[in-house]
């Protein structure tokens, strides 16, 4: 019989340098028997450089083959990826991983899950890879995103004291590792500490899941003090918001996974009824839920970027100005750490792929897929 053949592609978003598969794992999935072909990740085509040279691939067993090669790959390829796809309309034929985000109502998500049943293809979505007997997900880059946005978001409120008002946060580029983030970040907040005489005071929600204690675990290190860190998680949240906290800290950290409408835990009413009292400079939308219609931070529309990472709120007459980081690949800051966890705890399932219909995690992926499917409009499957 031949081998599974698990085909990485290039990634095609901006500044994307993760990688769903890494050398290690790649090994030990060739060691298993499969065949995994490796698009180069020089970033000719996309621009977009992935952290891990094709020649540690190639030592790890792989055949590196053309960016965008996937395509026309046979249509038993399995296709692996991390972001989504370049929004296209040519139907896909292939088993797609990969996250997708277009399971929870973003903008044109009947557009991009369309093209899955239109050409016959699968999409097994990353993001809904869960455990059936706990529902936990199985692999989730949530620990280093929570990490990386308090990172931005510590930055950010020193350079607004450091920078006049109309100066956004300068755009900021991938590190090679944790440590020289950490430098950059402590060097930022001691500027700030001088002109403000404090360190901030940072609010966390979802501080009990990965990612809030990915956030809590940068500003501790950074050098933020524990009694300026608000931890807060369902129990705080239960009363339900808007919450006055939110607008007395100078820094809102949102690490929650949302699944369904809540109420808002700040929105501009609430800011604008703080008025000059209101301390809150700094959000950071880690859940990046912008396009989402239950967003829980309801104060902006526009997702950012690492080359423009903050957006303003506009329309506040009182207290400082406010702006909000909202990446949705914040885990691209720390490229390296991040795959590496990733993707080594997404393997014992990579290794389940040949008889992946078989396998209780990856068909429940295909279960939602045709429960999502089935929800489409029959005009996108037309297209």
């Amino acid at each position: 019989m031949a081998p599974t053949v698990l085909h990485l592609r290039a990634e095609t978003k901006a500044l994307e340098h993760r990688s769903a598969l890494t050398p290690s794992t790649t090994k030990a999935l060739v060691d298993a028997g499969y065949e995994v072909h490796v698009e180069k990740g020089c970033g000719k085509k996309s621009g977009t450089t992935r952290i891990f040279d094709d020649a540690e691939f190639e030592a790890a067993g792989a055949t590196i083959v053309e960016e965008e090669s996937w395509v026309d790959a046979p249509a038993e390829h399995i296709i692996v990826g991390l972001k989504e796809l370049r929004e296209e309309s040519f139907p896909l034929k292939h088993t797609h991983v990969q996250f997708a985000h277009c399971y929870k109502g973003q903008e044109s998500w009947d557009t991009v899950l369309a093209r899955f049943p239109r050409g016959g293809g699968t999409l097994l979505d990353l993001e809904f890879l869960a455990d059936p007997k706990t529902g936990r997900r199985v692999a989730a880059f949530g620990y280093h995103a929570g990490f990386a946005g308090a990172a931005l978001a510590l930055e950010n409120w020193a350079w607004q004291l450091t920078h006049p008002a109309s100066e956004p946060l300068a755009s900021v580029t991938s590190y090679p590792n944790e440590n020289e983030l950490i430098a950059d970040v402590k060097k930022s907040l001691a500027d700030g500490e001088k002109k403000a005489g404090r360190l901030p005071r940072v609010i966390v929600i979802g501080a009990l899941g990965r990612c809030g204690k990915g956030a809590v675990d940068m500003c501790l290190r950074a050098g933020v003090p524990e009694e300026n860190i608000l931890k807060w998680d369902m129990a705080e949240t239960a009363k339900g918001g808007p919450f006055q906290e939110i607008v007395e800290s100078d820094i809102f950290i949102n690490c929650i996974y949302l699944a369904s409408k809540i109420p808002h835990f700040v929105n501009v009413d609430a800011l604008k009824a703080a008025g000059a009292d209101r301390k809150l400079s700094v959000i950071c939308d880690v859940s990046a839920d912008t396009t989402n219609p239950f967003n829980p931070v309801p104060v902006y529309t526009v997702a950012t970027t690492f080359d423009k990472p903050t957006v303003p709120v506009d329309g506040l007459e009182q207290g400082p100005a406010l702006s909000v980081i909202s990446i949705d690949h914040l885990p691209s800051l720390l490229p390296r750490e991040a795959s590496d966890a990733f993707s080594n705890d997404l393997l014992p399932h990579l290794l389940k792929l040949n008889d992946w219909r078989n396998d209780a995690v990856w068909a429940g992926a295909e279960k939602l897929f045709k429960e999502k499917v089935a929800t489409l409009p029959s005009s996108a499957l037309e297209k």
